[in-house]
């Protein structure tokens, strides 16, 4: 029997798109069922003092996340993980993060309705519902992606290049330890590498 996993995305997000791929190899060998849940780095960064280029980044975000957010709300999570895989691979392997156009094609191939694109605004209410869902999980210190099963959350893992074979299933046996580990909060250091897409 699978074992569900939630997933919470911002496709503009980089480093989730890497823990997202990652987290598509573990499921086909540990046999996970992944429930794609939209979130908007800008409804998280809000009420927050932030850069003003990052301020604009998560705002040109917006769009995507409330189309991610119509695709779940009405085409399912099927469809909603191969728009994010489309979208995803739009964004970062190609270089057009937050391209509206880019969004429109990563619908055509996910097989969603293309009339989402113009009904984006109709998903604020339900995106804003879903970043607070994941963040009420783990706390409204921390961003995407946000992964959940069993009733543990957790922020992260944040990585680059993302590990294949045995050395992605040793990395999700660790988070899991560590998530099911009472009294564990945090575990953290420097990067000193950018996104690294294979």
């Amino acid at each position: 029997m699978s074992t569900q996993v939630e997933f919470w995305f911002d496709a503009s997000c980089p480093w989730t798109w890497i823990t997202s791929r990652w987290l598509v190899e573990v499921a086909e060998a540990r046999d996970l069922d992944i429930q794609w849940k939209p979130f908007s780095l800008a409804v998280l960064n809000e009420d927050k003092d932030i850069p003003e280029n990052y301020r604009e980044h998560v705002e040109e975000g917006r769009m995507g996340a409330q189309v991610a957010a119509g695709v779940a709300a009405e085409e399912g999570n099927e469809t909603l993980g191969r728009f994010y895989e489309t979208l995803g691979r739009l964004y970062h392997s190609e270089g057009r993060v937050n391209d509206p156009i880019a969004i429109s094609e990563a619908l055509t191939a996910s097989g969603a309705a293309a009339d989402i694109m113009d009904r984006f605004a109709d998903f604020e209410d339900a995106v804003a519902e879903s970043t607070h869902a994941g963040l009420e999980l783990v706390g409204d210190e921390v961003g995407v992606p946000i992964i959940a099963i069993d009733g543990v959350a957790f922020f992260g893992p944040v990585i680059s290049p993302a590990p294949h074979g045995e050395d992605a299933l040793r990395l999700w046996d660790g988070c899991l330890a560590l998530a099911h580990t009472p009294g564990f909060f945090e575990l953290k250091r420097s990067r000193d590498v950018g996104p690294i897409f294979d």
